[in-house]
């Protein structure tokens, strides 16, 4: 089995458990449920690289719009500390930060829905993008994606097997 169906069923199967991983809280009265939200990975890998072990719990429970402002400075340090000087988006490295802190997808409902296909970036995310490839471009290709060559790809180019054309769409795993 290749890297790639490993890391897509990594993808599916972190999706899954993100869909139930909220933890109902017994303290409250029956007629009232709350659930507590215990992990989010919208963009696969960012929150892994740049939130240490001892601040996981909170950024995984700070809702999406309080990110940036609670954690900013974690991801200019970690940025910092990998001799990041720019990007392919363009962006300043504080609107650099701003992006990678928020942990949502965002999904263009008019346009291209990709991760990155060379034009539309961070659009919404097809089975077949390349998130981690895309990460690592954006992180540390510079301002033309084409610097540090050996550090913008993992070097898998495409899963193992073609995504089935109807649902469920992954091929199976064997």
């Amino acid at each position: 089995m290749k890297i790639t169906t490993i890391k897509l069923l990594a993808i599916v199967v972190g999706g899954s458990l993100l869909a139930a991983s909220c933890k109902k809280d017994d303290a409250t009265p029956a007629a009232t449920v709350y659930y507590q939200q215990q992990d989010q990975m919208a963009r696969p890998a960012i929150n892994t690289v740049f939130i240490n072990a001892a601040a996981k719990d909170s950024f995984n429970t700070t809702i999406p719009s309080q990110q940036a402002a609670k954690f900013d400075y974690k991801f200019t340090n970690t940025l910092t500390a990998f001799g990041y000087v720019s990007n392919a988006l363009g962006l300043g490295k504080a609107a650099f930060v701003g992006v990678l802190s928020t942990d949502v997808l965002s999904a263009s409902t008019t346009g291209v829905t990709t991760f990155f296909d060379g034009t539309n970036v961070l659009t919404g995310r097809a089975l077949a993008d390349d998130v981690i490839d895309t990460e690592l471009l954006l992180i540390f290709g510079g301002a033309t994606g084409a610097s540090n060559p050996p550090l913008t790809s993992d070097n898998i180019s495409s899963n193992d097997k073609a995504f089935n054309t109807s649902f469920p769409y992954l091929a199976s795993p064997w």
